[in-house]
């Protein structure tokens, strides 16, 4: 989804700054008030949900005892043993060094991929522009796995290659292998949003520096880079976030070699207890929102001030393709083909093969063990099923609810130019600094200790609650575009013939927008599907689903069950993601 007008923006805008120095008619005053309580009410509600897990957060690092206890008194205890373990620090180094890798390899590779497929006349880049997103929209932790079974230290590749020159020239199970293995699965993001960019650019500097004799790649550099300037610092910021909340990566391919980063240091703490410290844990969780929220806010900023920067020219949107040469031809092609070969045929590719074969190994033609033992073997374990039954109807009914949410959310900032309104994009801003794996540790706290909320742990709703708060920022953004495009003269016309506020948001907005909002349902489904931290600590008997099961699986060693699920849930985004180009929704956008 995108927006996709700035004439439309403007226009809203504009429209708005004349009709404030109108006069109001009587007759809409207890219409306006309308807007405003509706408005109070969302934005009161939308706090409840948002600040109650991070006020609980901060109480519970204050504690010497998880706050539940009788005996749980004020103390400093946990930031004392916290800020002095040698662990927490190393899992700090660790964190920022993986943050910066990603950073450092993503967003260079992602500007580039975005020039090829948005500024050359680049051979085939119409099925590029869509197997380039595949990475984003599968979940880390089914990614994760994916790399064990294809180039691991047993993984098909691995041995295939030790057959024939006697050992495995790598090794996935180190920082550098996570910075590797994450970077490539975050190329897409800097790829969308500096596309978006790219898109918006005349052609007409470009052609000016082709024409005084510049290469394609000089072009790039010297004129194509610098006009997008804010959207690499936008995804820069982005990067080091996506870096900092990373949980699934690091805990497959770091744990066998006691590689920790802070998100897997938290669920450290219990081991080493051998109880829940929920006191450490907070401190933790609260040293990650710190570092986090200053990137939220940087990109915020750039959104917000982002048409400063827009370039002139009289092409505008007509932008003619650069041509490249043959020899960039093919070494364009080649880079595209060897990043998706790592990113998506070795992750999706091991899990497949894995999944259908019982047998592998040097010598061993896999295609004599074939099997679907491992498919039957989930709707044999009850636990298993209702896991793979829970994760389409969350992803489906509970994708469809969180959208109307976030669009009654939409309607409450919609044409607001204040305080409000800052307050509201500050709320939806702040669950985006907070990784899902805390956002369901402190969501788990609350089901589990308020009296009124307890009934729902073990239930689907508190997974949905838990889900909902974390796709907050990005369902909103979807809403915020599709709103943005609807000319406010339509809504002016409505009210001037009497219609309420409600019955204009009924009858005009609502159904303007339906065709969006069918798009971005399927969006928020592929988000759910992929989303596996959050369910962790909120696991339990009727919230099973896929992502969660997999890792609570993985201490028992149960390969053959946690592939067949990662397979499972690549056929569930398949089938979204297929839907969703069949019907056009713009998932590059």
């Amino acid at each position: 989804m995108s927006v996709n007008s700035q004439t439309v923006e403007e226009t809203a805008r504009s429209s708005d700054r004349s009709l404030a120095h109108q006069a109001v008619p009587v007759r809409w005053a207890s219409r306006v008030g309308d807007a405003v309580w509706y408005r109070r009410i969302v934005i009161g509600l939308l706090a409840l949900a948002v600040l109650a897990p991070i006020a609980l957060l901060v109480y519970q690092s204050f504690l010497d005892n998880p706050f539940f206890q009788a005996n749980a008194k004020l103390s400093f205890s946990a930031y004392s043993y916290v800020l002095s373990d040698r662990a927490f620090y190393e899992a700090l180094r660790t964190t920022l060094v993986v943050s910066a890798g990603i950073t450092v390899l993503a967003v260079p590779c992602g500007a580039v991929l975005a020039f090829l497929l948005n500024r050359t006349d680049l051979k085939g880049k119409s099925i590029f522009e869509i197997i380039v997103l595949v990475p984003m929209f599968i979940s880390a932790i089914v990614l994760a796995f994916g790399y064990t079974v294809s180039i691991g230290p047993a993984g098909f590749l691995s041995l295939l290659v030790k057959g024939q020159i006697g050992r495995v020239p790598w090794d996935i199970y180190t920082v550098s292998g996570i910075v590797l293995v994450g970077a490539a699965s975050h190329i897409p993001y800097a790829y969308l949003y500096v596309s978006a960019a790219m898109r918006n650019l005349p052609s007409d500097l470009e052609e000016a520096a082709r024409t005084a004799g510049a290469s394609v790649w000089r072009v790039l550099w010297d004129v194509t880079l610098p006009l997008v300037f804010p959207a690499l610092v936008f995804v820069t910021a982005l990067n080091l976030l996506l870096g900092f909340e990373m949980f699934g990566l690091p805990l497959i391919l770091g744990d066998p070699k006691g590689i920790t980063v802070l998100t897997t240091y938290i669920l450290k703490l219990s081991t080493l207890f051998g109880v829940p410290v929920f006191q450490m844990m907070a401190v933790v969780a609260l040293v990650i929102v710190l570092l986090t929220l200053p990137m939220v806010f940087l990109q915020r900023h750039l959104l917000r001030n982002s048409r400063r920067y827009a370039a002139i020219g009289g092409k505008g949107s007509r932008a003619t393709p650069l041509r490249l040469s043959t020899t960039s031809q093919v070494v364009a092609i080649a880079f595209i083909c060897l990043w998706i070969f790592f990113a998506v045929v070795l992750p999706v590719g091991g899990i497949v093969l894995r999944t259908f074969v019982n047998a592998w190994g040097v010598g061993v033609n896999v295609f004599q063990h074939l099997t679907l033992a491992h498919i039957a073997g989930l709707l044999n374990v009850p636990s298993l099923k209702r896991g793979v039954i829970d994760t389409i109807l969350l992803s489906t009914v509970g994708a469809g609810l969180a959208v109307c949410i976030y669009m009654a959310i939409g309607l409450a900032g919609h044409r607001n130019r204040g305080a409000s309104n800052v307050v509201l994009d500050y709320m939806i801003l702040l669950p985006r600094a907070i990784p899902g794996l805390i956002i369901g540790l402190a969501f788990y706290w609350l089901f589990l200790f308020i009296p009124f909320l307890q009934s729902l742990r073990q239930t689907l709703v508190s997974i949905f609650i838990a889900y909902t708060i974390v796709g907050l920022s990005y369902g909103f953004r979807l809403l915020q575009s599709l709103l943005l495009q609807i000319s406010p003269e339509l809504e002016e016309s409505a009210r001037t013939t009497g219609a309420t506020i409600g019955q204009t948001w009924r009858d005009v907005i609502i159904p303007i927008t339906k065709p969006g909002l069918f798009g971005a349902w399927i969006l928020i489904m592929m988000l759910f599907i992929r989303d596996y931290a959050t369910g962790v600590y909120l696991l339990t008997s009727g919230t099973e689903v896929i992502g969660s099961l997999m890792i609570s699986l993985l201490a028992t060693g149960a390969m053959d069950t946690i592939v067949a699920l990662a397979f499972v849930s690549i056929v569930l985004t398949a089938v979204a993601l297929g839907l969703a180009i069949k019907l056009g929704v713009k998932v590059d956008a």
